[in-house]
């Protein structure tokens, strides 16, 4: 029996080539030289109109998509920002980044954030960015709810969830910014590549200039057809000259391969969902595994499947791993893997790193491995076969000892 291929991704839609054979023999690779309807461009308003947002912008990560809505924000210099204690190096990085201060919340069991330690230390915090990390979304009923209270901006990273709901409203729309990604391992690829999205021209208008639109290449941002201009021209209008310019720009080249995927998306978050549904249901029939429900709010459209190992002590957990390592698959427990990015006490950047033994207690058993989207039920249930039979060798040594 050969185990599926976890890593490769998904061919890329044959109707890309001849728009990337025109870009290469033109070489018209840079966003601003055509008048209008660049292929960047296009993307932008394909993507607003997918996800239901006024303004859109492609950037060259999803990274520099957070850099510059906290920039956008316009904090004061060392201005506190929520995180959650579970997301990936490059969150707090940005805030770094942006010369702000994190404050790290903890994490529960379920991978989401804990509503009490978040409203214990939502005073002093003057925006909040909600990982919702490897697609599991937090309750954004409650988090909004406080911030809004308080008057908090909230910025989510929905670098995992691009095509999740909450209340059938699309991730990223419902804070006042969402960043999306468009690396390799997420469910529309391009290598590298990032997207905001966000209904305040105002904001729009100060991210579009900071990512590199100099001069007036401003003008060749539109909002979606039929949408009034008049506030997005008259934010680009007050903010030309006044800010700095990070050029964080998407290639033509990059949109190009971004834009046939678009249609692709509901069939990846369809069979993406089925395969880590099906995954879950044979790994919650072993007692020392578990895989966290949903929210009743949520539809996830994961590429991954997260699990927790149960009554497991750490030489057990490590035996584990190397059992699923001899039978071909990697496991990755967030907090056992050596240098791990999610492991927040690998955030050696920081100058304070809080304990968040909490966090730190899920991540030292918290379970993460590939299930791309292109795999079928049956790829899955080899999957799901080679890991119960890993647990199986670890459940068998216990029992005897």
């Amino acid at each position: 029996m050969s185990l599926p291929d976890v890593y490769s991704a998904e061919p890329i839609p044959a109707s890309a080539r001849p728009e990337i054979e025109r870009l290469l023999q033109t070489a018209d690779l840079f966003r601003y030289t055509a008048a209008e309807d660049a292929p960047v461009a296009m993307l932008e308003r394909e993507f607003a109109d997918l996800l239901g947002s006024k303004y859109a912008l492609a950037v060259s990560s999803c990274s520099a998509a957070l850099f510059l809505s906290l920039k956008a924000l316009d904090l004061p210099r060392d201005s506190k920002v929520m995180i959650p204690g579970f997301t990936f190096a490059a969150v707090p990085s940005s805030v770094v980044h942006a010369d702000l201060i994190p404050v790290l919340c903890e994490v529960g069991d379920n991978y989401r954030i804990d509503l009490v330690d978040f409203e214990a230390k939502i005073d002093g915090v003057q925006a909040v960015i909600i990982s919702h990390m490897r697609g599991h979304t937090s309750d954004m009923d409650a988090i909004m709810a406080i911030c809004v209270a308080k008057g908090i901006p909230v910025i989510e990273d929905a670098a995992h969830s691009l095509g999740t709901t909450w209340h059938n409203r699309n991730i990223g729309t419902i804070g006042k910014i969402g960043c999306f990604s468009f690396q390799s391992y997420k469910l529309v690829n391009a290598g590298e590549g990032g997207i905001l999205v966000t209904d305040d021209a105002d904001l729009v208008a100060r991210m579009v200039i900071m990512s590199g639109a100099y001069e007036h290449n401003w003008k060749k941002h539109k909002s979606r057809e039929g949408d009034n201009t008049d506030d997005l021209e008259a934010a680009f209008a007050r903010w030309q000259n006044q800010l700095p310019l990070y050029n964080l720009r998407l290639s033509n080249l990059s949109a190009a391969i971004i834009r046939p995927q678009l249609p692709e998306l509901a069939r990846r978050v369809r069979d993406g969902r089925r395969n880590h549904d099906h995954v879950a249901a044979r790994l919650e029939e072993n007692p020392f595994m578990t895989v966290p429900a949903k929210l009743s709010a949520e539809e996830r459209a994961p590429d991954s499947i997260q699990f927790n190992l149960v009554d497991l002590d750490d030489s057990q957990i490590a035996a584990y791993q190397a059992a699923a390592q001899a039978r071909g698959i990697k496991v990755q427990v967030f907090g056992a893997s050596e240098d791990n990015a999610r492991a927040f006490w690998n955030w050696q950047f920081l100058k304070d790193v809080p304990a968040l033994p909490q966090t730190r207690a899920m991540l030292m058993r918290a379970c993460d491995v590939r299930l791309p989207a292109r795999l079928t039920v049956e790829d899955c249930d080899i999957i799901g076969d080679t890991l119960l039979a890993a647990m199986d060798d670890v459940s068998a040594a216990k029992a005897a000892e």
